[in-house]
């Protein structure tokens, strides 16, 4: 007998809660689709299968139905744990298999996040907002204003930390965008994410999430950053900074790495161990800088870049362009073809357009004073960045031209406000364990 004959023949109910008695062991959890072997998914967030002949018992504890209702009771938490909130946005953390279906749908109460991560409970009290459920590749900079508006709102309350579910897609925009929208942030907000969905054998969901609450509820640390895993093996986290982040991988578990800089910290169940300084607060009003900038591009240098290209952002009237360059921050601007693409970007800054440079290099510094290309782009009026990512220039412009004017944004897009210029470039980042 298969598992699915199994399931038909003791009319069994996918995603009720069962308990299993096989060679003398007994194992509690969630009832999955199953073909060949029974599976269950157990407490702990792993999934286990069992040959159909070898269960000596079972024992049905709640159907889906009760489950439900359970779930509507009041969520009983430890009062003396610290409050955090987890406040959603979409992406696959807060979501989960509705195997009802075969789709994936999002989770967004407290005692369902509880239930799927029960580990939360021995760390902090916790509460749960949605702001929305989008990919991470829909948001916008309005979405940034409605999140840190919610945040903003969620501090009156005084938490020990905010945790924001989001996809991994954008998250580094996202992290880098709320970093430059508050001054004096008074506690930790942290980015999470999950390339698997939550209830998954495989996600990384879980040790992300409660290592985002570890650190939170043990950390004087206070400002943004993002939560991921620090190695593929691993049970720790790495706590990276908000402005020097990027997604290294489409799908690995430890897809993030701090760019040029180290890591904040590392977070598991027994260590937190930092690597250097970080900020805490020290009093000061809490300020909301909401606004950007939508006239703003980001244009990627490349082999047989046309004049065109570069004309399109004076066509449509952009305030600001972010150039990914070559190397040491270089576009084609020598040979007879490409002689038009500086006019086109002298003509683009003379519109008033604040052209700025970065390098699509990994690691290390745009620098325009090594070859003649470099020397001509800066005479021309293009701004070079140092080692600034290429998306936090982009999220900084938009950011300084919406809140503060074209002025304020050429004094200060080569300054360093949120930790987004390195004062010394790390040339390797650090090692996953």
């Amino acid at each position: 007998m298969d598992a699915s004959e199994f399931i038909k023949k003791n009319n069994l109910k996918i995603k009720s809660r069962v308990k299993l008695r096989v060679d003398g062991a007994d194992f509690e959890g969630i009832l999955l689709p199953s073909q060949d072997f029974l599976q269950i998914k157990l407490d702990n967030g792993y999934n286990v299968g069992f040959n159909p002949e070898l269960i000596k018992s079972l024992e049905i504890i709640a159907t889906p139905e009760e489950k439900i209702k359970a779930k509507q009771a009041q969520l009983e938490q430890d009062a003396s744990l610290p409050q955090i909130v987890i406040l959603h946005t979409g992406g696959t953390i807060a979501s989960k298999v509705d195997y009802g279906t075969g789709g994936v749908s999002p989770s967004f109460d407290a005692s369902e996040i509880v239930s799927l991560f029960p580990e939360l409970q021995k760390v902090a009290r916790i509460s749960s907002v949605f702001v929305s459920n989008i990919f991470s590749e829909d948001m916008r900079f309005e979405n940034y204003a409605i999140i840190a508006r919610e945040i903003t709102a969620l501090l009156k309350d005084k938490p020990k930390g905010i945790i924001v579910t989001h996809g991994t897609d954008t998250m580094h925009y996202t992290a880098s965008a709320l970093a430059f929208m508050f001054e004096n942030l008074p506690v930790p907000v942290i980015l999470v994410g999950s390339q698997r969905s939550s209830d998954r054998p495989s996600t990384d969901a879980m040790l992300n999430l409660v290592n985002a609450a570890r650190f939170i509820a043990k950390t004087d640390f206070a400002g943004v950053a993002i939560c991921m895993h620090s190695g593929l093996d691993s049970n720790a986290c790495h706590i990276l900074p908000a402005t020097k982040t990027r997604k290294m991988h489409s799908s690995r578990r430890d897809a993030f790495r701090a760019v040029n800089s180290r890591p904040i910290a590392k977070i598991s169940k027994d260590r937190l161990e930092y690597f250097g300084s970080y900020p805490k607060y020290t009093g000061g009003e809490l300020k909301l800088y909401a606004k950007f900038e939508e006239k703003v591009g980001l244009l990627k240098a490349r082999p047989n870049i046309s004049p065109e290209e570069i004309s399109f952002f004076q066509d449509k009237a952009y305030k600001g362009l972010i150039i990914e360059g070559t190397g040491l921050g270089h576009i084609g601007i020598s040979e007879a073809k490409n002689k038009d693409n500086l006019k086109a970007l002298q003509s683009l800054i003379s519109s008033g357009c604040i052209v700025c440079m970065t390098t699509q290099c990994i690691f290390g510094e745009v620098n325009p004073n090594v070859y003649s290309t470099g020397r001509e782009l800066k005479k021309a009026g293009v701004i070079f960045l140092h080692d600034m990512l290429a998306e936090t220039a982009y999220i900084k412009l938009a950011w300084l031209l919406g809140n503060f004017g074209k002025e304020k944004a050429l004094e200060l897009m080569e300054k360093n406000l949120r930790g987004e210029i390195s004062e010394r470039s790390i040339l390797e980042p650090l090692p996953s364990e």
